[in-house]
């Protein structure tokens, strides 16, 4: 039997990498026989980290705000992808599936159908209707609100956070937009992780990834903290999980849909491919470096020398 080498599964395929960063967006192209680097391709985000003013009108940020466009994450897509397919010099149709991660906790404001609010026009001047960079630290009083409440109701999940919920993540972050933007809280049916968001642009299915919900967004034991507990910080807040959230986790490493015919014309990959549940940025490397099992880093840091 002769084996198809440019076909789905031949020894010619390809996986395309996309890692969305602080500042850019990289595609990469590996041959999935031999994990071998073919070719990669940066795009610079247009409007960059917004902590001064918003880009869109100018208007002032307060002191710890960071702020992002996510049209900057599709252009990525338009032109680090495609650009990356020519550097690595193969057809699109070898490309079987893609795999992405991106910077946690950068969280969005979104309706039913993924749509950002920060794209309507009447809603561009409002800061909280933009994508919150990592390193936004400005909800910091509602993190140590939440890690205060948490602490006095004796929630067992506080422990596994090591007793403190930073502020860059999702609950503190929504809750600052509930309590300085609350009509921009009603109007966002969904508050979601980028690294989630991604995907849903490239399949068309919303998708709620384990590592972001279990790290950043606080599932444990396959649940939210209680709305009795969300209600305590703020009774506006009592329903955000179930709202705003709820969604099935899935797991790493799984399937999260397929390409569609947008995305394809997007990247220029083939509609149908495979794209994978999304992923933080610092943890896709242990898979990459084969850490994978308890010893396996301190082995391998053994064996290198520092200076």
């Amino acid at each position: 039997m002769s084996v198809n080498k440019s076909g789905p599964g031949g020894q010619d395929s390809c996986v395309v990498g996309i890692d969305f960063g602080t500042l850019s967006g990289r595609a990469l192209v590996v041959r999935v026989a031999d994990g071998a680097e073919l070719g990669s391709a940066v795009c610079e985000y247009r409007h960059g980290v917004m902590d001064a003013e918003l880009a869109s009108t100018g208007r002032p940020l307060p002191p710890d705000w960071a702020l992002q466009d996510p049209a900057d994450y599709l252009d990525v897509l338009r032109t680090a992808v495609p650009a990356a397919i020519d550097v690595a010099g193969v057809r699109a149709g070898q490309v079987i599936g893609v795999g992405t991660d991106f910077t946690a906790c950068t969280v969005l404001p979104v309706l039913e159908d993924g749509t950002p609010l920060c794209e309507f026009a009447e809603l561009a001047g409002r800061p909280h209707a933009y994508a919150k960079l990592w390193k936004h630290h400005a909800a910091q009083p509602q993190a140590d609100r939440i890690t205060e409440v948490a602490r006095d109701r004796g929630e067992p999940w506080l422990a596994r956070y090591g007793g403190k919920i930073s502020s860059e993540w999702q609950f503190a972050k929504a809750l600052q937009l509930l309590e300085e933007d609350p009509d921009i809280y009603r109007l966002a049916k969904r508050w979601i992780e980028a690294a989630d968001w991604i995907i849903w642009q490239l399949t068309g299915t919303e998708t709620r990834n384990a590592c972001t919900a279990g790290y950043k967004g606080i599932f444990q034991d396959g649940h939210y903290p209680s709305r009795e507990y969300l209600a305590a910080l703020n009774p506006d807040f009592a329903g955000f999980a179930d709202e705003k959230l709820a969604h099935p986790v899935l797991p790493l490493g799984s399937r999260a849909g397929s390409l569609t015919a947008r995305a394809a014309s997007w990247t220029g990959l083939p509609e149908g491919i495979a794209v994978a549940v999304g992923n933080v940025d610092a943890h896709v490397t242990p898979p990459a470096a084969n850490a994978l099992v308890p010893g396996q880093m301190t082995a391998i840091m053994g064996t290198s020398t520092c200076h």
